[in-house]
């Protein structure tokens, strides 16, 4: 076992224990995410992906971090959908998006705001990663990520905020203000997540 995975092991196990307090966040997209870890620009989380999990309505699948991350998938399988984009300028036809600012608050509502940018977007293939696989995302490169198949999924999440970066969603080119919450679980539900990441990993490296 190398040594990322075993301090997430045991970051795991002190959650699940009650020996470190930590609640999950039921993010927006439809994941669970378990924040382990926020140092400066960098953060470590886990997110969970279970079948029957759903994005709230208002919430686009399409969206650009403000950071760049590198994610290794823990169990199971899932499917990044990269999206390229095209800046459509005024008076040009083929906009199918505008972009909209996604600024997160400390109470989990992130506000997300329209900007004067119309994009023509479109996506390309799927790259599904699998349990012990890796990808890496840029900031700011537009992409939508979901659960492959019926099984569970965790990825371990190490992300490296960016200056002057903004968080980015696509949404509809007649789109207003908005808003989504995040979430958070009470502590019984982050532990049963909790202990299905574990005995996912453990099934995981048995196989």
């Amino acid at each position: 076992m190398d040594h990322e995975l075993e301090r997430t092991l045991v970051a795991l196990e002190q959650i699940a224990s009650g020996a470190r307090e930590l609640r999950a966040v039921r993010h927006p997209l439809g994941f669970l995410c378990l924040p382990l870890l926020r140092e400066g620009p960098h953060g470590t989380c886990v997110h969970l992906f279970e079948a029957g999990d759903h994005a709230e309505p208002d919430a686009s699948p399409m969206h650009a971090h403000s950071w760049e991350l590198r994610s290794r998938v823990l169990f199971g399988r899932v499917a990044n959908l990269p999206v390229r984009t095209g800046v459509v300028r005024d008076g040009e036809d083929g906009a199918t998006h505008r972009v909209f600012e996604v600024h997160s608050g400390s109470d989990g509502v992130d506000e997300i705001r329209p900007t004067s940018v119309l994009v023509r977007s479109e996506p390309g293939p799927a790259l599904v990663s699998s349990g012990g696989e890796t990808y890496t995302l840029a900031a700011g490169e537009f992409h939508a990520t979901a659960l492959e198949g019926a099984e569970p999924a965790a990825t371990l999440v190490h992300g490296t905020s960016v200056p002057g970066r903004l968080d980015l969603s696509l949404g509809p080119l007649d789109g207003g203000p908005r808003r989504t919450t995040r979430r958070l679980c009470d502590t019984a539900q982050t532990v049963r997540s909790v202990h299905t990441v574990l005995r996912r990993i453990d099934a995981q490296q048995r196989a």
